[in-house]
This record gives C-alpha cells, structure tokens and sequence, in this order.
C-alpha cells in the first residue's frame, strides 16, 4: 500500500489525491491542510455572492470522501509545525499543493499608510478567514481605488458596491456583512497601467458591474481609446474583444446619476500613495501610453484619485516553505513534471501541484491537468518510493508528536455550527470567522 501526503485541500490538492486513487487502488492519501476547512481558495477566495463557482464545494466534497482518502485540517506544514522531512519519514511520498499565499507588492512610496490593503486581506476578511483580522477596512470612507483590473480587482470593486440585502443570503460573515451595509462609500475607481484590450478580467465578471442595482458604471471614451485595439477590436482573441464591447457600450450609454458610481481606469500607473491624516488619502498615477510592443511607456503627467480605502489587486505570489527549495524569481519550487528538484536533482519522494508548481495562472479547472501530471510522475516512480519503510498508519505517528488534527467528522462539526449559526441570524450558512470558534465547533462531534 503507497501512503501519500498531500499538503493542501484546495482543488490543486484534492484533484491531486483524486488522480492518484483514480489511478491505483493500492494508493491511500492523507490530505494535509494548516486550517481545520477544506477546500482552499473554493473556500476563502471565491466571491460570496458567486454561489454557482462555491457550488464546486460539493464536487470537492464526494471525492475527499473517497474511501481511501482522509481529511487531517489544522496540521502546520513548515518551520512551526511538521518538517518536510518528518513527513518524509511518515509517508511514501509528499505532494505540496500550498498554492501562493501572499500578494505581489506595488514597491511605491505609501504602499503600507493605514487604509491601503492587499485584495487579500479584503477578499479574507469578508470571506471569514481565521487569520483575517476585522481591521474595518470601510469605515469613515468615501471613495475607493482599486488598483489592478483582472477577475480579483472586479470582485472586490462588486463587493464595495453590494447592497447588505444582496449579500445577506450569503455565507458572508455577520461583521463584515454589518460593515459593508454600513458603508458609505459612493465612488469607487478600478485602475489598470495598461489598455482595456489587455485587462485580465472575463466578461462575465465584467457584465456583472453593470448589472449591480443603483450602479452606475463609466468608462471615459477618450482614456480608453489610448488604446487601438479598443478602436478597432477585430483582431483580438474572443474574451478580450467581448470585453472591449462591453466597456464601449458603457462609454457610450448617457449617465445614470446613480447612488453609486464605478469608474473603470486606463492607461494609469500607480507611483505613490498620499497620506492625508495619518493615512491613505489618495493615490498619485502617473498617465502611460502604449509602446507598440504591448507595453506601457510613462509620460510625465500624472492625476490624484481621492481613495480613503486602496485595494492593490496585482497579483498572487507563492511563498517559500521552510525544508523546501524555492525559485525566488518566479515564486515557485523548482520540479520537473511535478518531481522537486534540489540542486538541479529530482528530490525522491517529493512533489508539487498547483500555484506552488507553476504559478498562479489558470483558473479553477487549470488544476486538473496539472495534478494529473504530477500524479502520473509520482506513480511512474511508486515500484521506488513503496520500497522505503513507513508507519502502518502515520496519524498514530503525527499524534506522537504532539499533532491533534481535525478529521473529517470534525469538518462536520464546523458545517452544522454554521447552519445554526446562520439560522439563529435569520439568514442561511454563516461562516465562522475566528479560529477560537472554528476549534470549538470541531471538537464538538456529536451527530
């Protein structure tokens, strides 16, 4: 029997331990995870209001209840909890699907005033991550920018404009549903350095701006005709001609004077943040233009966004895992089909999949390919790796060492403390938000 580690129970992970019992009924997987939920980014990055995409849970759901896959949630993979190589010693081998887990930074002066936030810590927070920490990113504000102009960008910018009454029969969080209904903030601006012809959003998370109730969504004709594929679309791949038809019908349509107002921004590139009582005030952008080569080049005139709260949505980048090797450039571990390499040599028994593998590309789906790679290297090498000698059942073992991890009864146990607590607020599932109550409901395992 091959005993396999897999870190991490986003969909990288459990696509991962998917394929591999898929392809061998002799193979038994453990599914690792730091926080005592599954289901990853499905769980904490998915938009509330994004119920079909959440849905996926339910996918996720039946193959983590695979009889030969077991759920162990609140065990820390890394310098403060399980070494690699102690996993080494439990399991046959170790899949690393630990995604990337932090932001790419915008490296300008007043980056970190009070006021400006990573998307993250926004799409954390209202999606109840325990490590979130209610820092009342609306309160006392006006206006917004949002700095980045793909599918995060337009989820954060649609959940400053929600309505509490939208958003109420979501799984929102109770404080930060109460935050948002509170909010005041009536202007909200989505900023690019590029064209809209190279924005990274789909249409579908674009058309859903424009159908937010007392909304309205402008777009300066002017600005984004800077770039010529926005002027003549014809020679554009599909996704990004929809898009620019949609921004060319807001540009077009006569003004709304609605309660709420998104500005989608081109051709401007953020250069500093301006402190106006000991915080974010606003943010100095600098006017681009093309450069021929699908690039931006700066032009030396720049324009002030009044911003109270700043969003930067620039991107994922993975982290470095102590015991493991680590590309600082492209934010991954290096590998060759999924196997780790150290020094340039393939790592026996060790593997990756997922953001942590290639990056963060792709959506939700792009992880099943990529998991079925690296399963498909790790049982080319299984006759190897099944003849090292590992503990009949490696819990026993994590326990040993002190380990107390969640399994699946008490994922269980979350869930129902979540219906209970969305029934007694008059609503439906309601996340839990802090880890004290998120440990107290999986200990409780009664049926």
């Amino acid at each position: 029997m091959l005993h396999i580690a897999v870190v991490g129970s986003g969909p990288s992970g459990v696509y991962t331990a998917q394929s591999l019992v898929e392809q061998d009924p002799e193979v038994r997987v453990d599914v690792l995870d730091r926080l005592p939920c599954p289901y990853g980014l499905v769980r904490y990055g998915v938009a509330p209001d994004h119920e079909k995409i959440k849905s996926l849970q339910n996918n996720l759901r039946a193959v983590m209840e695979h009889e030969r896959i077991r759920f162990l949630g609140g065990v820390e993979v890394g310098a403060d909890g399980v070494s690699p190589a102690r996993l080494r010693e439990l399991y046959h081998a170790v899949v690393y699907c630990v995604g990337a887990a932090t932001d790419r930074h915008l490296g300008i002066p007043g980056e970190e005033l009070p006021g400006s936030w990573s998307a993250t810590e926004f799409v954390s927070w209202y999606s109840a991550h325990p490590d979130s920490v209610a820092h009342g990113f609306v309160h006392g504000a006006r206006t917004a920018v949002v700095i980045g102009v793909g599918n995060v960008a337009v989820d954060v910018t649609r959940m400053l404009a929600r309505e509490a009454a939208e958003l109420s029969p979501t799984d929102m969080p109770q404080g930060a549903l109460a935050a948002l209904a509170d909010s005041k903030i009536t202007e909200i601006q989505m900023v690019g350095r590029r064209g809209p012809s190279q924005a990274r959003f789909t249409t579908k998370e674009l058309r859903e701006l424009g159908a937010l109730p007392d909304t309205e969504v402008v777009v300066d004709e002017a600005e984004a005709a800077l770039d010529p594929a926005y002027v003549d679309p014809s020679g554009l791949p599909a996704v990004q001609r929809r898009n620019v038809e949609v921004l060319r019908g807001w540009a077009a349509a006569p003004p709304r004077r609605a309660p709420r107002r998104i500005r989608l921004r081109f051709f401007l590139r953020p250069v500093e943040l301006l402190a106006e009582g000991g915080r974010v005030g606003a943010v100095r952008f600098e006017r681009t233009v093309p450069d021929g080569q699908g690039g931006v080049t700066g032009t030396g005139r720049y324009e002030d966004i009044e911003a109270q709260v700043v969003l930067r949505s620039v991107g994922y980048r993975g982290v470095p895992l102590t015991g493991l090797p680590f590309d600082a450039a492209s934010g991954t571990v290096p590998h060759r089909a999924g196997r780790v390499l150290r020094d340039g040599a393939v790592a026996p028994g060790e593997y990756v999949a997922g953001w942590i593998k290639r990056g963060p590309t792709g959506v939700i789906g792009t992880n099943r390919p990529c998991a079925k790679e690296t399963a498909a290297s790790l049982l080319e090498d299984a006759p190897s790796l099944v003849a090292r000698a590992v503990p009949g059942d490696p819990l026993a073992a994590l326990r040993a060492d002190g380990v107390a991890p969640v399994e699946w009864a008490g994922w269980q146990s979350i869930e129902r403390a979540e219906a209970e607590l969305g029934a007694s607020l008059g609503r439906g599932v309601v996340k839990l938000p802090d880890w004290q109550s998120l440990r107290a409901a999986a200990s409780d395992h009664a049926p």
